[in-house]
């Protein structure tokens, strides 16, 4: 009886303890969105999901050290005098979500027809020690600011390192580095949108429009990366949508896997004959597949004093021209590539892409994107059914940033970034 009675006692303890326990257990409180003033100097730690950031001066990631911005964060540049840069000389996570984009803008009274490229804050400049940075689900806009004496990029000798030049959006030269851009839009800058001169790369999944005045490719690449670049829209570059070039001694080689990328009218806002689509210099390694090339100033085009890797494989490109003058610059010579299997248009019209809401008459010389355009792909394109996907690209079982695997995505069996909806 008296084992029954201490039995008892101790499921009766057992008991009070778990309801106490119970009692006492604290409900998370969410952290609600703030408006943080003010913000300048050097910023690390997270910056809380829903939350807005006004930078009012330069900021700085130091080196070993981490931002990450959360979900549906607005970064707000808001002194026009100042024009701030971010200089990354640490790590740099922008992670937004489809639903919840980051924002890296200016306030909505800036964005006039006055400002159409930027020019209101600087960029996203990175050391050249710099170790992760990944932009995803993520609006860069409204930047390309010029360089003072001032600015801390020129000041650590980062870019061009001079007063007087229009920054990219990104500027990435970490060669041990790892940068990730992926789901994100890029508009409304003055130059390039990214200057890469070092570093393991992806850039997938991307939209580009109304950049470039002064510089203007879209994705400009240096000796020392090796990159996938895929399933991106680039619509009206000042020059080229991809400049791939070895220029600049380092190592390694760059070698660049540009597939599934749709380029529109590429080239024509340039004065000068500078490229317009994808340019290869400088003996660079490149792979490209499946790429769809509608009404620019010229097809794929080689450095013809320093041809590009004899190792690089071009093909099933498709072009169309809605004018003689575009028909005209991407047939084949000593400069343009005639790649393996293109879809190569001999007259105006022929390959008409039939995207399901493009006017392919729009001015190429246009560099003012309509959100309402779609670039699917219709049922009876010529892109459809005619891409390869035998390839390898370097990222396919992807790099590991901050714990996080990052893949390139798969090639498709169209050509183009988008197929039938």
């Amino acid at each position: 009886m008296k084992k029954v009675f201490m039995y008892m006692a101790a499921v009766a303890l057992l008991s009070f303890q778990a309801c106490n326990n119970n009692d006492t257990e604290v409900t998370p409180v969410e952290e609600k969105p703030t408006v943080e003033e003010a913000v300048a100097g050097e910023v690390s730690g997270t910056w809380k999901k829903g939350s807005t950031y006004k930078i009012t001066g330069h900021l700085q990631i130091p080196a070993g050290k981490s931002l990450t911005i959360e979900e549906g964060v607005t970064v707000l540049f808001s002194d026009s005098v100042v024009k701030p840069e971010v200089v990354v000389l640490g790590n740099l996570y922008s992670l937004g979500t489809t639903e919840a984009p980051v924002k890296f803008t200016v306030p909505d009274a800036w964005k006039t027809a006055k400002n159409e490229f930027g020019n209101l804050w600087g960029g996203l400049i990175a050391g050249p020690n710099a170790n992760e940075l990944v932009i995803k689900n993520t609006i860069l806009e409204y930047g390309g600011a010029v360089t003072t004496e001032e600015s801390p990029s020129v000041k650590a000798g980062l870019y061009k390192a001079e007063a007087g030049e229009h920054v990219p959006v990104i500027y990435y030269p970490a060669l041990n580095g790892k940068l990730v851009v992926m789901n994100s839009t890029i508009r409304n800058f003055n130059e390039d949108g990214f200057y890469i001169e070092g570093g393991k790369v992806i850039i997938a999944n991307n939209l580009f429009y109304t950049t470039g005045v002064s510089g203007g490719d879209a994705i400009n690449i240096k000796s020392g990366v090796q990159a996938d670049i895929a399933f991106n829209l680039v619509y009206s570059p000042n020059t080229n949508a991809l400049k791939l070039s070895n220029s600049g001694d380092r190592s390694p080689q760059a070698y660049i896997v540009g597939y599934n990328n749709t380029i529109i009218n590429a080239g024509w806002r340039r004065p000068t004959t500078k490229g317009g689509s994808i340019w290869l210099e400088k003996s660079v390694r490149a792979d490209l597949y499946n790429n769809l090339l509608a009404n620019d100033r010229f097809g794929i085009k080689r450095d013809k004093g320093a041809p590009e890797d004899n190792r690089s494989v071009i093909g099933t490109t498709l072009y169309y021209g809605h004018s003689e003058d575009a028909v005209k610059q991407f047939q084949p010579s000593t400069e343009i590539i005639a790649g393996v299997n293109d879809l190569l248009a001999a007259k105006v019209g022929d390959n008409d892409p039939k995207f399901v809401n493009y006017p392919l008459s729009t001015s190429m010389t246009n560099p003012t994107f309509n959100t309402a355009w779609d670039f699917h792909l219709q049922t009876g394109s010529p892109a459809l059914g005619k891409g390869r996907t035998d390839f390898t690209r370097l990222y396919a079982d992807g790099l590991v940033i901050n714990g996080v695997t990052y893949k390139s995505p798969a090639p498709a069996t169209h050509i183009g970034a988008f197929g039938t909806k």
